[in-house]
């Protein structure tokens, strides 16, 4: 059997860069790897592993005798452009928000649920959001030592959870402030450099909004930290109470949980599972200063967590902080793994 064929479509992209090393570092099992991005990206040359590959259009025969296709262009070209390349046969990994709650789609936490993904009544599997990502594996412990009722997740969310151009944003905002230094003297709202990707200016700030707003009051990045874990551990009755909050970071995000376990929990217990929980590292040492931050998380593998501590008020409820790299375990690493548990099992 020949070996098998994947598209990478948004592989110019942020998370799409990440992907291309991915499918080179962990040796993905494929053989021709092509290469699909908008009209101004086409005809360049990147590297794949050893090899140059030149970008395509996202034209139809861009899927022809491709088994899978990774998604990484946005909702709307996933919307548009998933079930053409179903259609010419192959099987679609997605990034997006696009068919993430969609009843037929599996949404999958490939260190939580792998197995999910090789049920796709549709031809789609979903790849959760970055956040969610970040805390998943940690709850999915929780949920199978204690039982899990509800959780408070308040996320800290790099510029980079926007693309390059939140990146690009933050990194003008900022030496913008720096060159002037008006702003850090004092010199008041007039001094913030606006942008166009962030409602208001990032650099030395901390904005309450990710995504926006429905007629909840929540944002739509607020929502998907209540849904999507739900799908992804199975429970659909899980409490959610998120808050999702912008920060000057450039690569990582942060998530402080409360969780309100069925059950009281051990921290022995908990501590000592999450060392053999797949995709997890363990940095838990606060008075020796060892915690998880952006910096620590910034090109890694999987989850960090720490600052495990039992909630002072509630014996059925702990707190932890878990970091990860929201391009990389975020979306690009966890689609790869993906894609491996659907091609081991060709």
């Amino acid at each position: 059997m020949s070996a098998p064929t994947v598209v990478l479509v948004g592989a110019t992209g942020a998370v799409g860069e990440v992907m291309r090393r991915l499918v080179a570092e962990r040796g993905l099992p494929v053989g021709e790897v092509r290469l699909v991005a908008s009209a101004r990206s086409v005809g360049r040359l990147l590297p794949v592993g050893d090899r140059q590959a030149e970008v395509g259009p996202l034209a139809p025969e861009a899927f022809d005798g491709a088994s899978l296709a990774l998604f990484s262009a946005g909702g709307g070209v996933s919307r548009d452009w998933a079930p053409v390349a179903v259609a010419r046969g192959a099987v679609v990994v997605d990034n997006s928000s696009a068919w993430r709650m969609h009843p037929e789609v599996p949404l999958v936490d490939a260190d939580v649920n792998p197995g999910d993904a090789l049920d796709h009544p549709i031809g789609i599997v979903a790849n959760p959001n970055c956040t969610t990502l970040a805390m998943t594996p940690v709850l999915a412990v929780l949920r199978d030592l204690f039982g899990l009722a509800s959780i408070t997740p308040t996320s800290f969310q790099a510029a980079g959870g926007s693309g390059q151009r939140g990146m690009d944003e933050l990194l003008e905002q900022t030496a913008k402030l720096v060159g002037e230094g008006e702003l850090l003297r004092g010199g008041g709202p007039a001094a913030l450099p606006q942008g166009q990707v962030f409602p208001r200016p990032l650099a030395f700030n901390v904005v309450p909004q990710c995504m926006g707003f429905d007629d909840s009051g929540y944002t739509v990045e607020e929502l998907k930290l209540r849904d999507e874990p739900r799908k992804i551990l199975g429970l659909p009755g899980l409490a959610s109470h998120p808050t999702c909050v912008r920060v000057p970071v450039v690569v990582g995000h942060s998530v402080s949980v409360r969780a309100v376990c069925e059950r009281p929990v051990d921290l022995a217990a908990f501590r000592a599972a999450l060392a053999r929980a797949p995709g997890v590292t363990v940095l838990d040492d606060p008075p020796a200063g060892r915690y998880p931050t952006p910096l620590e998380a910034a090109g890694s593998d999987g989850v960090l967590v720490g600052r495990v501590r039992a909630d002072l008020a509630d014996p059925n409820a702990v707190l932890f902080w878990t970091v990860a790299d929201n391009l990389r375990k975020g979306a690009a690493l966890n689609a790869v793994q993906i894609a491996e548990a659907l091609l081991g099992n060709r």
